[in-house]
């Protein structure tokens, strides 16, 4: 009897326990409910996680639901880890959410599980297969690992400068002014003292840093006017002279969800006025948010989720200008930018480009920065600025130095709790470099050379060398040139050029082989059939040469002329040459060459060569001055010193004759 009251006690124990536990955690999912509706998000988020400890495990179905809200409120804090896990949770406990792979996929693409990521997209597209939005999140898990290994040329760097210890994001040049710097924060000097329920940190305001008169970044100042407040101030933009300044302003209530609102404010001197609310819209049920001034200062982009988009929020732009018949336009910037997601954080590049950041093309995980350039009056051509730009966090907020391609941006990469950071980028500057020499044919460098370059880009320019006859010119990426090298008492030499499109470091060597018009012009690899005058197919190539360089010189006439060794019968050799140069000559008229410009001549063993400089140190045993005749060669103790003589008398010439040829008709 006993035994049986304590076990009834046990009973009615259990219950009430079991009841209140029942009752703590409804209550907490009730406080975490009313907190989502106003969207704040971190503070729900603790709420689910509250009743979550407090439900058994047997009740799987209300572990389920309560690890899919605090999945969503993790989602919409920022924090994809907390995420990823919770979503996971509801999946074992069965939550019958029928995006509940895509959403866990795309919490394991912000974290950077790429793997993780491909799986779970290929199990949801089992399912759902016509799903646009898996399966451009399934693109953006396979394309991400290869633009981590192949990233742009820019340099990412943490701005330890501008950084402190909370979340500091939209670093935004104050007009033209690059010395100084305005950037959100919710570091503890932020006005308030209450923690904002959405992000579990102090209210955002704006603070400024300055670089000093050599360039080094000040201390970071808290700014002390209006445009601070006890709500959440951030995201802004200035018109080019730096004295009007737009931003986004978020207050709160304890009932009902706030909205975010454009204000303005105006400078004079060195103080910010205080702030007017700009009305977009008469819809008060929408945000207005991450103001961008247009370089001609006629239009505010912004963002916003009011309807007329394509979905989500979507970048529109408000007329600001002096045109009073345009006053008061809003429009949609369009479906060439816009998607049924979220584009946000507009701004403007050197150019002109529009930058804003979105998760509604493929990227790398999470908003994504992209640059959007119009192609004629309404066609955009929007580009993925890849890594290291972007990474698998949140990627958004970029600002540029005036005209350059360096500057500020925000991320949230790497950091657990899901807290923006502000980096420094830059694109390390094009350099594509042709170098070169110019020399006598046969000869030396030319010191008084002089080089003409024109290019398709509209490049018209001459330069004269160095004193060694080198040369050192910079080019333009993807351009195609024309080279004429020149100087005086030598004739012409062209050379083209094609640089390459990428923009990196890249080296090109052009030489200019300029004959002289004083001398005999050694024409290198000319050869012909055995005691025949006959060329082979392997002379083309030097003929080809020449027949550039009299089209290059059309005012030049020439004397052709071909040499033979001692060896053989005078007759012969005479002959023979003669016929060799014949040969020479019909093959440049076949080209098309004038044959009044060509005087064919055989010299057979008439005219031994006469060392130069130049042979003599390519062949140390002669001498500057020696004459390859019959006696000297006989004269020399080496039979393959003979042969090399040999080979230098069998050779095939032009001299110029004229220069004016034509000239003056």
């Amino acid at each position: 009897m006993l035994r049986m009251k304590r076990t009834a006690l046990y009973i009615i124990y259990f219950v009430a326990l079991t009841i209140a536990v029942s009752c703590s955690s409804g209550k907490a999912i009730r406080k975490g409910e009313q907190l989502f509706a106003i969207n704040e998000y971190f503070d729900a988020a603790k709420q689910y996680r509250k009743a979550y400890t407090q439900i058994s495990a047997k009740d799987k179905a209300k572990r389920g639901e309560v690890a899919w809200k605090m999945a969503e409120c993790y989602r919409r804090s920022n924090n994809p880890q907390r995420a990823a896990a919770s979503y996971q949770n509801a999946i074992r406990y069965k939550y019958p959410d029928s995006l509940l792979y895509r959403s866990l996929a795309a919490a394991q693409l912000e974290c950077g599980e790429y793997k993780a990521a491909i799986k779970s997209y290929e199990k949801y597209l089992e399912q759902v297969s016509d799903d646009h939005i898996a399966q451009m999140g399934l693109q953006t898990a396979l394309q991400s690992q290869e633009w981590k290994k192949n990233p742009t040329r820019y340099i990412v760097k943490k701005a330890v400068e501008l950084n402190g210890q909370r979340s500091d994001y939209c670093p935004t040049y104050v007009g033209a002014d690059t010395t100084m710097i305005m950037f959100t924060s919710t570091r503890k000097e932020a006005k308030g003292d209450e923690i904002s329920g959405i992000t579990g940190q102090k209210c955002a305001d704006f603070f400024m840093n300055k670089r000093d008169e050599n360039g080094k970044w000040q201390k970071t100042e808290k700014i002390d006017a209006e445009i601070n407040s006890e709500f959440e101030d951030g995201a802004c933009a200035f018109t080019p002279d730096g004295k009007v300044m737009y931003f986004t302003r978020c207050t709160t209530d304890p009932e009902f969800p706030r909205y975010a609102e454009l204000y303005r404010s105006t400078r004079s001197d060195a103080a910010w006025g205080a702030p007017e609310k700009i009305i977009i819209s008469s819809d008060t049920l929408s945000s207005y948010a991450h103001p961008a001034v247009s370089p001609d200062s006629e239009w505010l982009y912004f963002s916003s989720n009011m309807s007329g988009g394509q979905g989500g929020f979507d970048i529109w732009r408000y007329y600001i200008g002096k045109n009073k018949s345009l006053e008061g336009i809003v429009e949609n910037i369009g479906a060439g930018i816009n998607t049924d997601c979220d584009e946000l954080f507009p701004s403007f590049g050197p150019k002109g480009e529009l930058f804003f950041s979105s998760n509604g093309y493929p990227g790398m995980g999470g908003l994504d920065i992209f640059c959007a350039t119009l192609q004629g009056d309404t066609l955009w051509q929007v580009s993925n600025m890849m890594a290291p730009i972007n990474s698998n966090g949140d990627d958004f907020g970029i600002t540029f130095a005036p005209g350059l391609y360096r500057g500020y941006f925000s991320s949230n990469r790497g950091d657990a709790r899901g807290w923006d950071h502000i980096y420094s980028f830059f694109l390390p500057e094009t350099v594509h470099i042709l170098s070169g020499w110019i020399y006598e044919k046969d000869g030396y460098e030319l010191p008084d050379g002089i080089i003409r370059m024109i290019g398709n880009d509209g490049t018209n320019s001459s330069f004269g060398v160095m004193n060694d006859g080198s040369y050192s010119v910079r080019v333009n990426p993807g351009v195609e040139y024309v080279l004429l090298g020149t100087c005086k008492g030598y004739l012409n030499a062209m050379q083209e050029l094609k640089t390459d499109s990428v923009e990196g470091r890249r080296m090109y060597n052009l030489n200019f082989e300029l004959p002289t018009i004083t001398r005999p012009v050694l024409i290198e690899n000319i050869f012909y059939e055995f005691n025949k005058a006959t060329l082979t197919a392997e002379s083309a190539t030097s003929l080809d040469e020449l027949v550039n360089m009299l089209e290059l010189n059309p005012n030049v006439t020439i004397e052709l002329s071909s040499h033979c060794d001692f060896r053989g019968r005078d007759e012969y050799n005479l002959k023979l040459s003669q016929e060799r140069a014949e040969s020479v000559v019909k093959y440049l008229i076949d080209k098309g060459i004038d044959a009044a410009r060509l005087t064919p001549v055989g010299y057979g063993e008439e005219k031994p060569k006469n060392a130069t400089k130049k042979i003599c140190e390519e062949y140390p045993f002669l001498k500057e001055g020696d004459i390859l005749d019959e006696a000297f060669i006989k004269a020399l103790p080496d039979e393959e010193q003979q042969e090399i003589c040999h080979q230098l008398n069998r050779r095939t010439e032009f001299q110029v004759l004229r220069t004016t040829y034509r000239l003056y008709e």
